[in-house]
């Protein structure tokens, strides 16, 4: 994905961010001059969500099945006339079971994000900011059915980004825009058998005539480069909330004009105090995750390994959130 990419996508943020930013907008024409509150706030969430599938001499056929996925999500934020400081911590673990097959996980991810921001000046809404995240999981994944090779592990990969610029946001909770042409981005891959691989962009290992190991594979990748992300998050309805978040990122020396897409957009959709549905889709693309598939007739290798292509993830679940703060406050005298 070249540079024509990257000038489409880099439009569709800034329009997309200029819309959300209009005070008339659809979606803040309803809204009420909010309240700056100063000082710390924080949220902790867990939830359990559940799909069950039977069946009983069903003559269209079908497997039973049933999955389970649990999420924790806890923030922290704590602002003042002139700086804000926000923190988010997100865990997702995810199995699933059919009647003939093993366990499989659908879903696997830990999370951090922190930044903060200094007001520029009481009459604008741009911020100096830093910004801090890593992600990673907690299982090994493979490419089932096959169980033996494991083609990620816990940090395999990691994936780390530090980095300076501005932030945008007239509501800096619920919208914002950040460019950071100072972006460092750090790959782990703390598992020998996949740095040897070369997975997930690390250098592979280099091996001698026999097939012995003469350099072990490189853990680690640093890249630096631009990272412009898109955060909005609204009530669209009563009830019903929407929360987008797209990342792009380019590297400066070895491939810039290859862009690294991340785009996540949740609908949350609460039925009560306590049962919520929710509809989600993840998008990525990056040039370092070269896709295995089975082997070729014509080859002799048991699996192919070809170029990058775009991976997609969707949910949609029903289960319950309970609010841990809201359990603490109950609870005390």
């Amino acid at each position: 994905m070249k540079i024509y990419s990257w000038q489409i996508l880099s439009i569709f943020i800034v329009c997309s961010s200029h819309l959300f930013a209009q005070p008339d907008s659809l979606f803040f024409q309803k809204k009420k001059k909010e309240e700056i509150k100063l000082g710390w706030y924080t949220k902790k969430e867990v939830g359990l969500t559940l799909n069950q599938v039977s069946f009983t001499n069903w003559n269209s056929g079908g497997t039973n099945s049933i999955s389970g996925i649990i999420t924790g999500k806890a923030s922290a934020r704590y602002k003042q006339e002139r700086w804000f400081w926000n923190s988010n911590f997100n865990i997702r673990y995810g199995l699933n079971k059919q009647e003939s097959k093993g366990l499989r996980k659908t879903e696997d991810v830990i999370e951090v994000i922190s930044n903060v921001g200094l007001e520029k000046s009481p009459e604008s809404n741009w911020f100096y900011s830093g910004r801090f995240s890593f992600n990673t999981q907690l299982a090994n994944g493979y490419n089932y059915p096959n169980r033996d090779e494991p083609i990620s592990k816990f940090l395999a990969p990691g994936y780390m980004f530090l980095g300076l610029g501005m932030e945008y946001g007239r509501h800096i909770e619920r919208m914002s825009f950040y460019a950071s042409p100072f972006t460092l981005k750090t790959t782990f891959v703390l598992d020998n058998d996949l740095a040897n691989k070369g997975a997930f962009g690390v250098d592979p290992a280099i091996y001698d005539l026999d097939g012995n190991v003469v350099r072990d594979g490189k853990k680690v990748r640093q890249e630096f480069g631009i990272l412009l992300t898109n955060q909005y998050q609204e009530e669209l309805f009563e009830n019903i909330k929407v929360n987008s978040l797209l990342r792009l990122y380019t590297d400066y020396i070895n491939s810039f004009g290859n862009i690294d897409i991340e785009w996540e957009l949740n609908l949350d959709m609460k039925v009560n105090k306590y049962v919520r549905a929710t509809l989600g889709s993840h998008l990525r693309y990056d040039n370092d995750i070269k896709i295995e598939v089975e082997r070729n007739e014509m080859t002799n290798e048991e699996f192919v390994i070809e170029g990058p292509k775009l991976q997609w993830k969707q949910i949609l679940g029903v289960g319950v959130v309970v609010d841990l703060d809201n359990i603490i406050k109950s609870s005390t005298p």
